[in-house]
């Protein structure tokens, strides 16, 4: 969570997407496409929203649209425009190059070349550079089994004689792939060599919902479909390994992860311990509209659009818990019903309580997503337990990069590192248990 593709920082650069089925194609979609860019480049959100079809126009008002595109940073290139048909309409994706990194814009657009939907999604990340030669570890292919299709992972292993300690990152929510990445930071990266720098093996895998969407085709799923049963299965999988000591593997669960990682320990009763870092107390629905409501505010005001997109996601969240039947189109970020009633069955704070493992605690000051209201819950819940240990961090944002004055998605935009203190409490605590 970031709680973010599911939450605001998917979740960074989506601005949603609406299909809507239509009889007809629209005449010359890549010419619509290339107009609203256009105007998004020139400053022109009222001229864009004026392209969206009305239910387009409700979810994402002009002012909003604007907050998003100028978070990306200066457009410097736009790559050749590709067009395919979906659900009656013509999907337009355009590669995009700003200041902050690369973008792929996925332009809907109805029969009567209307804008249906648009998504701005970060483009596939180049693979990260290899350790450079006097590295204290390396990195091998490491692939995740499980019955529903492996997924590929990058093991970070200390140089010396193992076995190892190890942990497994779980990642927050929305399609991540291996190392995290959001705008121009790497955050799994960074923890994963940070550790196995420290003597600790490390093992990151790309998300089912990244590497192998086809697998929620059918618009039914639950958080753990989405998670948790992965994250299972590469704790299974790096335990087997003959250079890791299966008697320390540890689950380290980042925003949503960490909600998840409770209960990720339990299903695996083998976990030595279990680290939440930048992870809710509450569900994830609770923290959607205060993610939201913060971002609008910081400008001093909410206006009346941005009003209206909050009073619009307060009744999506409503259908969501609702025990009415609802189309994933009239939930939050198009999510599907059955996700949402999972993410609300989830008990963090009891599945921690329940948990009898030891737990470190991570907290950064200046996450949005992840305020203090929720570190607040989770010293409650966890008071008087001697196994717990806490550390918060005043400069940190939801992703552990240090930083002054309130956190926003722009500050997402721009590359940072993982606090090293913050890699290095983890480290002392994992040898601690030993």
């Amino acid at each position: 969570m970031s709680t973010s593709s599911m939450s605001t920082s998917r979740r960074l650069l989506m601005l949603g997407l609406t299909l809507l089925a239509c009889p007809a194609i629209a005449a010359d979609p890549q010419q619509v496409a290339n107009r609203l860019l256009d105007h998004l480049q020139a400053g022109q959100t009222t001229d864009a929203e004026a392209m969206f079809t009305a239910q387009m126009a409700e979810a994402v008002p002009a002012e909003k649209l604007g907050t998003l595109w100028n978070s990306l940073g200066t457009l410097k290139e736009r790559g050749t425009a590709q067009v395919s048909t979906q659900q009656g309409l013509q999907l337009v994706v355009v590669p995009l190059q700003f200041s902050s990194g690369g973008v792929v814009a996925q332009v809907a657009v109805d029969a009567q070349d209307k804008v249906a939907g648009l998504m701005l999604r970060p483009a596939a990340a180049e693979k990260a550079a290899p350790p450079p030669a006097d590295a204290r570890y390396s990195e091998v292919e490491f692939s995740v089994p499980q019955a529903r299709g492996a997924l590929p992972g990058t093991l970070a292993l200390p140089k010396g004689k193992g076995p190892f300690p190890a942990v497994v990152l779980v990642h927050g929510s929305g399609p991540q792939d291996r190392d995290e990445t959001i705008g121009g930071s790497r955050p799994f990266l960074d923890v994963a060599r940070g550790l196995a720098a420290r003597g600790i093996a490390v093992l990151r895998y790309d998300k089912r919902t990244l590497t192998r969407p086809q697998d929620f085709a059918n618009d039914h799923f639950t958080v753990d479909d989405e998670t948790t049963l992965d994250a299972v299965a590469a704790l299974t999988a790096v335990a087997a390994d003959p250079r890791i000591d299966r008697s320390h593997v540890f689950v380290m669960g980042h925003s949503q992860g960490g909600m998840l990682a409770p209960r990720i320990a339990s299903r695996w009763p083998q976990a030595r311990g279990a680290i939440l870092w930048a992870a809710p107390a509450r569900t994830l629905l609770e923290l959607l509209p205060e993610q939201n409501r913060y971002l609008m505010a910081l400008d001093g005001s909410i206006s009346a659009p941005e009003q209206a997109f909050l009073d619009r996601l307060d009744a999506q969240i409503a259908a969501a818990r609702s025990d009415a039947p609802a189309p994933a189109s009239e939930l939050p970020l198009g999510v599907p019903q059955s996700f949402w009633k999972s993410v609300e069955a989830v008990n963090a704070r009891g599945d921690a309580q329940a948990l009898h493992k030891p737990l470190l605690m991570l907290h950064g000051s200046r996450d949005f997503q992840v305020p203090d209201a929720d570190w607040t819950l989770w010293q409650k819940a966890l008071a008087g337990r001697s196994d717990v240990q806490w550390q918060a961090y005043p400069a940190l944002n939801h992703i552990g990069i240090a930083g002054s004055g309130p956190s926003s998605l722009q500050e997402y935009a721009h590359p940072g590192h993982v606090d090293a203190t913050l890699i290095d409490d983890v480290a002392t605590w994992i040898k601690a248990q030993r």
